[in-house]
């Protein structure tokens, strides 16, 4: 059976707005904590001056306070902090004169009415001053304007690669059965199967990608004026790489355009986009998605080599037919008097090719670390 109940140690220190009061009580249980007409009434169980017990007290305030104390515990003690109804300094804590023997002053936190005084003066000031400085910031009146461009162009770039991407797994699924024929990928890549129903890939889904790829212009436009903080190579990297290959490379040769590799290229690019494109959208509001954040920085590790990969196998099985053709190439005459064959610069784009994987790699991987790494612990 419980003993009776004992009075913990309490200290206080006031300001003009608040009272501060420590209780000396540790593991503290079960605490209730009320104030009514004006008193304080304490009772929790707790590890005290006489031991683990329970502990009550009664505060009745010099002067009206607000009615909700705030409190705070610690595995060492429990603070409570209690609003005075108006701003004034007490001349003591308690209604009675005689000072209750718990009730002790906070030396940690005791001010004198002169050093209070001067507290809430400089906290004063340095709202003032905030406030100064929020003001010289000059509002931007094209704010919600750029977030709502920002918003729709995410989301129409969603759309549009989703559209590519279900239209072509369902045509895998359902046109794929028709054949069980074998083909390689290539060389680089033989261990892929392909069906003849990857052949018409260019022909069904080539304007919405001509489309999505088009609008991803405004990706370096937008990094050019500000708009998004992304650094600006790895966009231009990113959108005149896959630029070259749909316009230049497949746009401008009819049988590059029934190759296997299409399908490769297109399904690559749009997995990626699918959880790209909503990440930003919904950083444009605020709102972080975990898991969608986890997809986004991480689905890029295999995909984003074997879109590269891809793309490579697309320029190297375009040479032979840019030499048979000399589509545009430069021979002689011309002003600069220098021949230029165009499989010559397909070979330095390769080369360009894996740097620019490379570089772009990197950018994503230290995006990754950023997103994902562990969070640094705050020194105490």
């Amino acid at each position: 059976m419980a003993g009776p109940s004992l009075r913990p140690h309490v200290h206080w220190a006031q300001r003009h707005r608040e009272l501060f009061l420590r209780v000396e009580l540790s593991d503290v249980r079960n605490p209730d904590i009320s104030i009514t007409d004006n008193v304080l009434h304490f009772r929790a169980q707790g590890h005290g001056a006489k031991g683990d017990n329970i502990y009550e007290f009664e505060i009745e305030f010099l002067e009206p306070v607000e009615p909700k104390p705030v409190c705070r515990m610690t595995q060492r003690q429990l603070n409570i902090t209690v609003q005075k109804k108006e701003s004034n300094w007490w001349e003591r804590l308690t209604k009675q004169e005689k000072r209750p023997l718990f009730l002790a002053p906070d030396f940690d936190r005791w001010l004198d009415e002169s050093d209070a005084e001067m507290e809430l003066k400089e906290k004063e000031e340095e709202k003032i001053n905030k406030m100064k400085i929020e003001s010289r910031v000059p509002k931007d009146p094209f704010k919600h304007l750029k977030k709502g461009y920002l918003i729709m162009y995410n989301l129409v770039q969603f759309l549009g690669f989703s559209w590519i991407f279900v239209n072509m797994t369902v045509r895998l699924f359902i046109l794929g059965k028709g054949n069980t024929e074998i083909h390689l990928f290539s060389k680089m890549i033989g261990f892929l199967c392909l069906t003849d129903s990857f052949y018409d890939t260019f022909h069904t889904i080539s304007d919405m990608m001509y489309f999505c790829q088009t609008l991803a212009l405004m990706e370096i436009m937008n990094s050019l004026i500000g708009l998004v903080r992304s650094p600006l190579i790895p966009s231009v990297v990113q959108v005149f790489g896959r630029n070259f290959v749909l316009f230049v490379v497949l746009g401008t040769l009819e049988e590059m355009q029934s190759k296997p590799v299409v399908f490769f290229i297109f399904y690559f690019w749009s997995i990626t986009e699918l959880f790209r494109y909503p990440y930003y959208m919904l950083s444009c509001i605020g709102i972080e998605w975990k898991p969608l954040t986890w997809l986004r920085y991480t689905v890029w590790i295999p995909l984003y080599p074997l879109g590269g990969l891809a793309e490579a196998v697309c320029i190297v099985q375009s040479i032979p037919i840019f030499s048979e053709t000399g589509k545009f190439s430069l021979g002689l005459p011309n002003p600069l008097n220098v021949t230029i064959q165009f499989p010559f610069v397909l070979q330095i784009y390769l080369i360009a090719l894996f740097l620019g994987v490379f570089v772009n790699f990197r950018h994503l991987y230290k995006q990754r670390k950023h997103h994902l790494g562990p969070k640094k612990r705050k020194m105490k």
